[in-house]
């Protein structure tokens, strides 16, 4: 008897301290893992991502979290520098012991980000804009925003409903510009543009007028397609506006926000460029899918931090919100598991679209995904 009792007891011990383990393994955080360019050249891209995130965790966390669990955000500022995205990246898989990784602002620090994530088996859902982070398709990395290649087939497509088949292009040297710049000559070729200028422009520069001079005297130019982001773009606005260009000027998706157009200021009238239907949120027809989404996000953005939204925030909100759907179906944590039913989500309706996955798809948007703008009397105008 003496030993069964002694035998029962261990049992009992052994099974307390598993339903221990269980309960503090429930009770833990679910870690959501950020790299964001806060500060630097592309803040106006990170501020917004960081809000959202906070913004939404927090609403998230109020209604009963994910599973029973609490959401976590660990996030990091890498100043825009990709360096410092692969060393908090770095910090995030081994130190945090996030379970998703959230981020990358640009794509220079979202591609220092993906050996990363890709060697640990995190999923990884990217804010960045160019093609080269899903193609060719990388297993445990997916990416919210319109593709670079979008972008330039939108462009093209309206210039071409134009009579405008004779382009200047203008692109800057960073990774998201570069990248721009070889899917809109391929894009071109695809389509029978001819890309009669070609210039670029550094990240920090604060005069483009030397290249536009030089498209400005290049014979038979109809239009003029810049590809960049930040306050480059908007200075190439005011330079157009300064040399006298009167040719019909577009930008990429790189530049969808209310600040674009006041840093630009008059200098934006008539530019038109393809975006989500965030920026156009209240503007939309009443039966558009995207219309309750996007308003509800602009409502809530702007009653917490009484400013206007932009497309970023609104990719950062999309890309929590798969995450959030894909551990609920996934049913924990489990990476893999988290990673299948990211790639297995079909029709999610976000800010930047219809959302479907596959395993040749880690975006999972088509080109009606995108809307195309003009700045009329200094607000976006949604044409189609």
């Amino acid at each position: 008897m003496k030993k069964l009792a002694q035998y029962l007891g261990a049992v009992a011990t052994v099974a307390f301290g598993l339903g221990f383990a269980y309960t503090s393994s429930a009770a833990d955080p679910i870690k959501i893992g950020s790299v964001l360019s806060v500060t630097g050249p592309a803040a106006f891209l990170g501020d917004p991502e960081l809000k959202t995130l906070e913004l939404y965790v927090e609403k998230i966390n109020k209604e009963g979290g994910v599973l029973g669990r609490q959401l976590e955000l660990v996030h990091y500022d890498d100043g825009t520098d990709a360096t410092k995205a692969n060393s908090f990246a770095k910090r995030l898989i081994e130190d945090d012991k996030v379970d998703v990784l959230i981020g990358g602002s640009t794509t220079g620090s979202t591609m220092a980000m993906v050996p990363l994530a890709e060697k640990a088996g995190v999923p990884f859902v990217s804010l960045a804009g160019a093609v080269v982070i899903i193609e060719p398709v990388k297993k445990w990395v997916f990416k919210t925003p319109h593709t670079d290649r979008m972008a330039a087939e939108k462009v093209f497509e309206d210039m071409k409903k134009r009579g405008l088949t004779k382009v200047a292009l203008l692109s800057e040297t960073s990774g998201f510009g570069q990248s721009g710049r070889k899917e809109t000559e391929a894009m071109a070729a695809r389509m029978g543009i001819t890309l009669v200028a070609d210039e670029t422009y550094g990240p920090k520069d604060t005069d483009m007028s030397p290249q536009l001079t030089k498209i400005k005297n290049t014979p038979d130019v109809q239009a003029l397609f810049v590809f960049g982001l930040g306050q480059g773009p908007a200075i190439v606005n005011k330079d157009v506006r300064q040399l006298g260009l009167t040719m019909p000027v577009y930008h990429a998706h790189g530049v969808a926000s209310e600040e674009f157009i006041r840093l630009s200021g008059a200098a934006a009238e008539g530019v038109r460029l393809p975006a989500a239907a965030l920026l156009v949120a209240e503007k939309l027809p009443a039966n558009d899918p995207q219309k309750p989404v996007v308003v509800a996000y602009t409502k809530a953005y702007r009653e917490r931090y009484q400013e206007d939204v932009s497309t970023f925030g609104g990719h950062a909100y999309d890309g929590l919100m798969l995450v959030v759907d894909a551990i609920k179906r996934a049913g924990s944590t489990d990476k893999a598991a988290v990673r299948d039913a990211l790639e297995a989500t079909k029709g999610y309706i976000g800010t930047g679209g219809k959302v479907s996955l596959s395993a040749s798809d880690h975006m999972g948007l088509d080109l009606s995904a995108f809307r195309m703008l003009e700045v009329k009397n200094g607000e976006w105008v949604l044409l189609y």
